[in-house]
């Protein structure tokens, strides 16, 4: 019952946030059928992650819940565009590096987990509907958050030329599209390997990283921020919580706190585990010594 209301008040508590946020930072946007294009967004972002927890609940099954997050990012993108009149390169731009990223991480998760067979973080999660629900309103939060200031500078941004900022930002969105990738890819084929079945990989950028794929994330996120900035003001530039979003939920919350502690409950105490820890940064990548 404690569990229940816990999950209940944070649901109550993010909800109340994120509406917040998107009714601050859409202020004096135009109104498509009585809210603005970020709070239609917002609304889609959550209806769709209901949806599939109600499937993943009834056949208490995780499978999808990845790529119901992918699709759910490529449709907030898409329904912008779409519902957006005036668009310029800034919003194309934007899109496309939105898109690419969804498609590319949507196809890894998912095939992770049918090869895997199951994820799992959610087998204590699964048969507590309301802790089940939690997870999939905290995705749906995450697709909007993420997206925030690219949302923003659709919708309802400044027409302003691609110059500079641009370049600067859609390099930091490349190289950081490349580290993960790269850092995913090297990860798949060395867990494929039934030698490696139960080590730790310390090869690639792994050897520059613990968690290069985490930082390639932050480090995309941010150039889709630098993008979108020039056309962001005033309350608009709530938009700039994306990249803080990201950076704050891989570092604080579901993604190195989790993984650091499995992989300590796993091999620590192990002097070449031990050794590989303190000789690899956690997250920014740094040569090896």
């Amino acid at each position: 019952m404690k569990s229940a209301l816990n999950s209940i008040a944070v649901i109550f508590v993010l909800l109340t946030l994120v509406v917040g946020v998107a009714s601050l930072s859409s202020q004096g946007m135009p109104l498509v059928a009585g809210m603005t294009v970020p709070l239609w967004v917002l609304v889609f972002a959550l209806l769709s992650q209901w949806l599939g927890f109600i499937h993943a609940y009834v056949f208490q099954t995780e499978r999808y819940y990845d790529l119901i997050g992918a699709l759910a990012n490529l449709g907030v993108i898409l329904f912008t565009i779409a519902f957006t009149e005036h668009r310029d390169g800034r919003s194309y731009l934007l899109a496309v590096c939105i898109v690419l990223w969804a498609l590319r991480l949507g196809r890894f998760l998912f095939a992770r987990i049918l090869s895997d067979g199951g994820d799992g973080r959610f087998d204590d999660i699964k048969p507590n509907f309301f802790r089940f629900l939690l997870t999939w309103t905290l995705q749906g939060v995450w697709v909007f958050v993420i997206q925030l200031c690219a949302i923003l500078a659709i919708s309802g941004g400044s027409a302003q030329p691609l110059g500079v900022i641009a370049i600067v930002g859609g390099g930091c969105w490349s190289l950081g599209m490349l580290i993960e990738t790269i850092a995913d890819s090297q990860k798949r084929q060395f867990r494929a390997k039934p030698e490696n079945r139960d080590r730790y990989i310390t090869l690639g950028l792994w050897s520059w990283s613990r968690h290069p794929n985490y930082f390639g994330e932050i480090l995309l996120w941010i150039g889709v921020a630098i993008i979108a900035l020039p056309a962001l003001s005033g309350w608009m530039y709530l938009g700039l919580l994306s990249p803080c979003f990201v950076i704050f939920l891989l570092t604080k919350v579901s993604g190195i706190p989790l993984l650091e502690a499995r992989a300590d409950l796993r091999w620590g105490g192990d002097a070449e585990y031990e050794r590989y820890k303190t000789m690899t940064p956690v997250l920014i990548p740094r040569r090896p010594r």
